[in-house]
């Protein structure tokens, strides 16, 4: 049996050897480098707010899909992919999505029937990350390369990710992608202000989180003319929450227990 003084001196010696081989990475690695690896998601794909930053208690994301065009969803894409330089690849099999339109039947699978209503069947819904409450992805991810904010935005960090796809198999909303090659020479009027992405690395939509940093709605919504309304699902006087007051809403397989977080007016 160990005494006290004997136990005391095994965990000064236990971290006093932490500290050093740490110290000793930290110096092998270049500094931040290390410690990035150790703090995922806090340094890297966090982006610092601004005064003017847009902060939430929960985002979501609410989908008018009767003001909604197939037109305009074009445009939000095409906003959505030039802004966090979304290459085109031009291989179904292989594409990068952040946002995209999907036939009902695929969106909403055991929603459709005989009786729907006219114009619902082969509809083409606009999908994305449903940034959901209770994320498998963050759970499964075994580098933590996949995260959750406070706010309930579900972040990547490209820096971590090995390429496992573990995410990928765990979302079942098919919201991820995976560049199976350098795909960055495909991107035209490259943004400066966002990364690029290289080989071996899953990417999805992140709600814009460094555009509500400097104070700016994501690009989507601004796209939508009014179909899409981004907000504070926890404040009761939001003009998201004063919609679905109004108009009955449905969410993507809601009885999986994810609580996707993006709504659809019908």
């Amino acid at each position: 049996m160990k005494t006290v003084e004997e136990k005391t001196a095994t965990i000064d010696r236990r971290k006093f050897l932490k500290i050093t081989g740490v110290s000793t990475i930290i110096g092998l690695l270049g500094g931040w480098k290390f410690v990035e690896l150790l703090a995922p998601g806090e340094l890297e794909a966090t982006y610092l707010p601004k005064a003017e930053a847009l902060t939430a208690k929960r985002w979501a994301m609410l989908i008018d899909m009767k003001k909604l065009t197939e037109e305009t969803a074009e445009k939000c894409i095409k906003a959505c992919h030039h802004v966090h330089n979304v290459p085109d690849v031009g291989d179904p099999k292989r594409e990068i999505k952040w946002i995209w339109l999907e036939r009902f039947e695929n969106a909403f699978p055991g929603d459709e029937h005989e009786h729907m209503p006219e114009g619902m069947e082969g509809k083409r819904f606009f999908v994305m990350c449903n940034h959901c409450d209770n994320p498998p992805c963050v759970r499964v991810c075994p580098t933590k390369a996949t995260w959750q904010r406070e706010d309930g935005i579900v972040m990547m960090d490209q820096h971590r990710c090995i390429g496992c796809r573990y995410c990928m198999a765990a979302c079942p909303f098919g919201a991820r992608s995976f560049n199976w090659g350098d795909y960055r020479s495909l991107i035209k009027n490259r943004n400066s202000e966002y990364p690029t992405r290289e080989k071996g690395v899953v990417e999805k939509c992140n709600f814009c989180a460094e555009r509500l940093a400097e104070g700016l709605m994501p690009a989507c919504v601004e796209e939508s003319g009014g179909a899409m309304v981004f907000g504070d699902i926890m404040d009761s006087q939001s003009e998201l929450r004063k919609i679905m007051r109004e108009h009955y809403t449905i969410r993507r397989k809601p009885y999986l227990g994810t609580s996707p977080q993006v709504y659809y007016v019908v």
